[in-house]
């Protein structure tokens, strides 16, 4: 163990895979976590890296999908987070997706276990007691008490949107004599993957009556200081989704292209529900692209209009909390600490990247500016045409043309490949010409770096 401490204030993703990280260079790490002194809106227990939205991660292909490259790097980096994430998985197609309670259950007892690691349950309310290298990674739902702090220490005001929670199911109460198993266009390399979704059908008349229900449910009511907090666009409740047009859920988390329904002659349902299993022994399954702000009430009456759910038992229901994160561009120096304050860090959605692997990979970030840091010795920057890469330039080279928004990976984030002469690339030649440079550029980052 060497001579330093370092605090890192926040259980989840982030803060376990830079706890995680440091502990195993020897660093003495002093984990805080608010949990069960202090709950939040969203989490049910005081697990550390409790997955209170979807159970996914999110694509697995790494040649063609900009975070299932994002996962390949972090498995490269040996990711404490990801390797749990690949030992709790459940079949999900070409995804990769959680059994939450185990998943949860086993970072929590790997960290205490840890000698390295000592845990204090309890809210951080005042950072500025620490001298210490300090991280900040409490997530979307930093309490407010530290959340006025951060405002006065930033002198800047905290930026942030609504976050929104998909239900959850029963799978014994579904009616299978409506719904059937299959992923879409039958992805995936054995027959679980094959068969990971469920899928509940809707015709047209449903489906405009199913839209006509979800317009005039009834909806939670914010508080008035939440009134003009915008939603992240990658997680729109489906009120909203509808609100724009009846068209909108069909062709997003309702969109019926590569299912055939087998209790119909095979044909394609106008629009399709699908859910895919929750945990590892497959009995929960949770509604995709479903988050709402339904009231509860509401939630029950409207899905149970749904073919084959018309019985469903809900195990959670839907709902919505206020997501906060910094204006990490104008705040952070290149090392993701405060420029006034040089000890303290940020790592996770606090910093603007949205999604579980995006903060898992800032935690691990900001673990090796850390080390680096301690030792005296100049960080190496990430290369932008790398996943992690480009996640991070987006969080510290602010564009001045467009307000600093959270942002999930996705390759317009990452650095153009050198034009060639000859024909344009098709668009899917381009993903696996991207994919390919940025495993060549993280394995030579990692050699150089020789830290993970």
């Amino acid at each position: 163990m060497t001579s330093h401490n370092i605090n890192v204030v926040g259980a989840g993703l982030a803060g376990c895979e830079t706890a995680w990280q440091l502990s195993k260079k020897g660093y003495c790490v002093n984990l805080y976590e608010m949990r069960p002194q202090k709950k939040t809106e969203a989490h049910k227990t005081d697990k550390f890296a409790e997955l209170v939205c979807s159970n996914s991660f999110r694509s697995s292909d790494h040649e063609k999908n900009a975070v299932g490259q994002l996962k390949w790097e972090l498995n490269k980096a040996n990711s404490f987070i990801l390797e749990n994430a690949n030992l709790n998985s459940v079949p999900a197609g070409g995804a990769l997706a959680i059994d939450r309670e185990k998943f949860s259950s086993d970072i929590t007892e790997k960290i205490y276990s840890n000698q390295n690691i000592k845990i204090f349950k309890e809210e951080v309310k005042n950072i500025t007691d620490f001298k210490d290298p300090t991280v900040i990674a409490t997530g979307p739902l930093t309490s407010d008490k530290l959340s006025n702090q951060i405002i006065a220490i930033t002198n800047s005001e905290n930026l942030a949107f609504f976050d929104a929670i998909a239900p959850i199911v029963y799978l014994e109460s579904i009616d299978m004599k409506k719904a059937w198993f299959q992923s879409r266009y039958d992805k995936g390399n054995d027959e679980n993957d094959r068969k990971a979704y469920l899928n509940c059908p809707l015709n047209e008349i449903q489906y405009k009556q199913f839209i006509d229900d979800i317009l005039i449910s009834s909806k939670i009511d914010f508080k008035d200081w939440e009134k003009n907090t915008p939603y992240f666009q990658s997680c729109l409740p489906i009120e909203i989704m509808a609100e724009s047009g009846i068209e909108t859920l069909r062709f997003g988390p309702m969109k019926p292209v590569g299912l055939r329904n087998p209790h119909k002659n095979n044909e394609r349902p106008h629009a399709v529900v699908q859910l895919r299993p929750d945990n590892k022994e497959k009995t929960l399954y949770n509604m995709v692209g479903f988050q709402t702000k339904m009231k509860y009430a509401s939630q029950v009456e409207v899905f149970k209009k749904i073919p084959g759910m018309e019985n469903v038992q809900f195990a959670r229901l839907g709902g919505i909390h206020r997501n906060t994160f910094i204006n990490t561009p104008h705040l952070l120096s290149n090392e993701l600490s405060l420029k006034n304050a040089p000890n303290i860090y940020f790592a996770g959605q606090i910093t603007g990247v949205e999604g579980y692997v995006e903060s898992t990979a800032i935690g691990l970030l900001v673990s090796y500016f850390i080390d680096q840091k301690i030792k005296n010795k100049k960080a190496i920057i990430p290369p932008p045409t790398t996943a992690i890469g480009s996640l991070y330039h987006h969080l510290l080279f602010k564009n001045e043309l467009v307000e600093f928004q959270p942002m999930n990976v996705n390759f317009g984030l990452f650095q153009e490949l050198p034009k060639i002469k000859g024909p344009k690339l098709k668009k899917e030649t381009k993903k696996v010409a991207l994919t390919s440079k940025a495993k060549e550029d993280w394995t030579n980052w990692i050699s150089a770096i020789n830290f993970f």
